[in-house]
């Protein structure tokens, strides 16, 4: 049988002072770039990377690099352009029609990713749903050669007055269709997902969700822990679909463990939104097992944009646990502090000392707890009565005030009753 030809792609990056400085291209994420088209399934035959002050309006990065981009182009029959910022839909048209080729930038490229490995019907509805809401807006550059047509007046040629307008309109009303049924088809999922969290709160279940950069090893130290057999290859974004262990982490505490998507820099923002059923679980999580690669050179800003994500995710406040992984293939001081833990989930090194800290928190979490309970949930009390100690009681206007210091599993139990600090002001 005949092998598939790889397709070759060139990448192209831009590093201008008037961009954020996260939006900068670097070696690094040109590095990363490759490493994207590689688990895209295409191979990288060069790159250029550009410093000026801003970028070009017309094609982005500067006519005089377009031209060299086109010689590599020309010279190595690659079939892709792909651009680690993003790029407005002209000025995507415009660099297609200068190099001759297909243009990405870096959320298309991720996209793409994402809907080769979605596995799950949750997981190719996230997808769909981000590519419709990429699609959009990129529309208008994809129309614009009948556009410019009909705008010539009587010089446009017989049969194209009208409709390259027209069938942009009836496609934006055809994704905008699209997008909401997808968007209604994810609520059920998170509805769903809610009824299955509400229940195991019920079972007093705690949750330990694993967090961390692509490909710093989740799946990996998920097997370590739970044997769940999933196939953890060295490439980004392997995981996609979240996968759910039960896992006892000592004689008397079983806990569920979940695997979550690698987070990446430059994220597209359709993309967390559409992965937000899937994400939201870190929110409810008990305590957030943060992966860090510790072999790799970078792997503080990696770790930094993921704490980044998950403040944007609500779960700054879930304890965590610093989890460097790969200790086995790093040759300098090990990191330590409190919540700190170096492991190879390879070979196994470091995890019962991981066990013991997760233990740690959760049975450390006994925790003084101000609740003000509505009048129609006083059985809450009654439960706290029985499985928790009770400081004091009040009965106010507008609900039972209750002082307690309860156990971890008690929590899902009383979440939605915690008087804020600010409540009390």
């Amino acid at each position: 049988m005949e092998a598939v030809k790889k397709e070759k792609a060139v990448l192209a990056g831009l590093s201008a002072s008037s961009m954020p400085e996260e939006e900068r291209s670097t070696e690094i994420s040109m590095e990363e770039l490759a490493a994207l088209v590689e688990t895209a399934g295409a191979e990288t035959v060069g790159y250029l990377l550009q410093s000026r002050p801003t970028p070009e309006a017309r094609c982005f990065i500067g006519e005089g690099k377009v031209k060299e981009l086109k010689e590599l182009v020309d010279a190595n029959g690659c079939d892709l352009a792909v651009f680690d910022n993003e790029l407005s839909p002209s000025q995507m048209r415009v660099l297609s029609e200068e190099l001759g080729v297909k243009v990405l930038d870096r959320s298309g490229l991720i996209l793409d990713i994402f809907a080769q490995r979605a596995q799950t019907r949750e997981g190719q509805l996230q997808v769909e749903l981000a590519q419709y809401e990429y699609l959009l807006p990129r529309l208008t550059g994809m129309w614009q050669h009948l556009v410019r047509q009909t705008a010539a007046g009587g010089s446009s040629p017989i049969g194209t007055r009208g409709p390259g307008e027209t069938q942009l309109e009836t496609d934006r009303r055809h994704i905008r269709r699209k997008i909401q049924k997808l968007r209604e088809e994810l609520e059920e999922v998170r509805r769903v997902r809610g009824t299955q969290r509400r229940r195991r709160e019920k079972n007093s279940m705690p949750v330990v969700c694993l967090v961390g950069y692509t490909n710093a090893g989740k799946s990996t130290l998920l097997n370590c822990l739970t044997a769940a057999g999933i196939p953890a290859n060295n490439r980004l974004f392997d995981t996609l679909d979240t996968t759910t262990r039960r896992m006892n982490i000592s004689q008397t505490q079983e806990v569920l463990l979940s695997d979550t998507v690698g987070f990446i820099r430059k994220l597209p923002h359709h993309l967390v939104e559409a992965f937000k059923a899937t994400l939201e679980e870190l929110a409810y999580a008990d305590v957030l097992l943060h992966v860090i690669d510790l072999s790799n050179p970078d792997w503080e800003n990696q770790a930094q944009i993921v704490d980044e994500l998950i403040c944007r995710l609500g779960a700054e406040k879930t304890p965590c646990i610093r989890v460097f992984n790969k200790c086995d293939a790093f040759s300098g001081d090990l990191p330590h502090g409190e919540n700190i833990v170096c492991i190879s989930a390879k070979t196994g090194e470091g995890t019962d000392e991981l066990l013991k800290a997760v233990s740690e928190i959760l049975e450390s979490d006994k925790k003084q707890v101000d609740l003000l309970l509505p009048y129609a949930q006083a059985g809450v009390l009654e439960l706290l009565h029985r499985e928790a100690a009770v400081i004091s009681s009040e009965y106010a206007e507008n609900g039972i005030e209750v002082k307690a210091v309860i156990r971890p599993e008690l929590w899902g139990h009383v979440r939605d009753y915690v008087r804020r600090e600010n409540d009390e002001e």
